[in-house]
């Protein structure tokens, strides 16, 4: 019975608070491990902010997941009280191939996620504070906008805690494999911690706990991100009430922003994968150079920022698989050990929709997606990760 199934969870982030959360709620004892807590400052799922937007090319999977995750997001704000999906509307600007877009709305208008192409002149006549040279076509999103990314993960956890799960800040390695299974983690401590199911959501940690089974199949890229400051009294052409988040596409590279931040300043960040990048240990701090070409596209697309004065700056990772996709499915050898990952800066906002999945995989009332399957990672050739875009683009 799933009351007498117990699951733990490794990984406090988006992916696995939720996943630990529904299997808390579907009745099963459940432990949710976190080797620096959730939203700690290493982790994917760390920082302030995240963009929630439903165009995704032509993978509806992602669309439907957003589509239920929006509906999530807002239910949790209710139940806990706590306000956590920021709506500002999604800009996208392309400067040249758009097909990631018109390929995706009308998977938008049959998940009810509103959307539509705007004409050049309608963009600049909406959206004065921007500059479209070289864009070719505009689009946007009504329901998009931002997420509370750390206090998202710190009201996750408390709701597991709060609904009878435990949370527990533990650093845990996976224990043996045998007869197909695995029994317990373990733990830095010496001990140990037993379970009948095991899911790892490690984010940029999960190769490194399987090497033998993920090798380089998901790798962890420095990124880097920088909050500017805006002129004074401008809340009404860049503050988060009046402006959407917005991300670009074009010959320069992928670009995208979020604007006020809830007064941190206004987001911007490169969109290109950068190095290997180790995330316990790793310094962060922003590169001059990273800084240099943020700055410079900042002054292009938003003329009134051109030397806007830098406010913050951070250095965070994405955890890459080959073609951008998840990772969800069992471990070859332990049926009872699920490997869940991969998100490549674009899972965040799939959290509460993901982890229903998972759950329901875990307790049988679901199947393994054969598109987020390890095998199609393996039959992928080697190559450089791609833009959380470019692969449905």
């Amino acid at each position: 019975m799933v009351r007498e199934l117990k699951v733990v969870v490794v990984g406090a982030g988006a992916f696995g608070g939720w996943t630990a959360l529904w299997l808390r709620r579907a009745g099963a004892r459940v432990t949710l491990v976190d080797a620096w807590g959730p939203g700690n400052s290493r982790s994917s799922s760390g920082g302030e902010t995240r963009i929630i937007r439903g165009i995704y090319g032509p993978d509806r999977i992602y669309v439907d997941w957003v589509a239920r995750a929006f509906d999530l997001w807002q239910e949790s704000e209710v139940r806990w009280g706590q306000r956590l999906c920021f709506p500002t509307g999604a800009l996208w600007m392309f400067g040249g191939e758009d097909g990631y877009a018109r390929a995706a709305l009308p998977l938008l208008h049959a998940a009810g996620l509103p959307a539509a192409e705007l004409s050049p002149a309608d963009a600049r006549r909406r959206f004065p504070q921007v500059c479209f040279d070289g864009i070719e076509s505009v689009f946007y999103e009504e329901r998009a906008g931002y997420l509370a990314a750390r206090r998202a993960c710190q009201a996750v956890a408390g709701a597991v805690a709060a609904e009878g799960g435990e949370v527990r800040e533990l650093a845990a390695r996976p224990g043996e494999i045998a007869g197909r299974a695995m029994r317990r983690l373990d733990l830095a401590d010496g001990g140990g911690l037993a379970a009948d199911v095991f899911v790892f959501a490690c984010g940029p940690w999960l190769a490194e706990l399987f090497p033998d089974v993920l090798g380089q199949l998901i790798l962890p890229t420095r990124q880097e991100v920088f909050f500017f400051g805006t002129p004074a009294g401008s809340g009404a052409r860049f503050g988060e009430g009046s402006f959407p988040v917005w991300m670009e596409l074009g010959e320069r590279g992928v670009f995208y922003g979020i604007p006020g931040n809830e007064l941190r300043g206004f987001k911007v960040a490169d969109d290109t994968r950068g190095e290997p990048f180790d995330p316990t240990s790793g310094e962060r701090i922003a590169s001059p150079l990273g800084l240099e070409r943020v700055r410079g596209h900042l002054g292009r697309r938003f003329p009134e920022l051109a030397g806007a004065p830098l406010l913050e700056a951070r250095v965070c990772q994405y955890e890459n698989s080959p073609d951008g996709h998840l990772l969800i499915d069992r471990h070859p050898r332990a049926g009872n050990v699920w490997l869940v990952g991969g998100g490549s800066g674009h899972g965040f906002k799939l959290g509460p929709a993901l982890g229903e999945h998972v759950a329901d995989l875990v307790l049988g009332r679901a199947v393994p997606n054969p598109q987020l399957s390890l095998a199609r990672l393996r039959d992928i050739p080697a190559a450089a990760p791609r833009s959380q875009f470019s692969h449905r683009v």
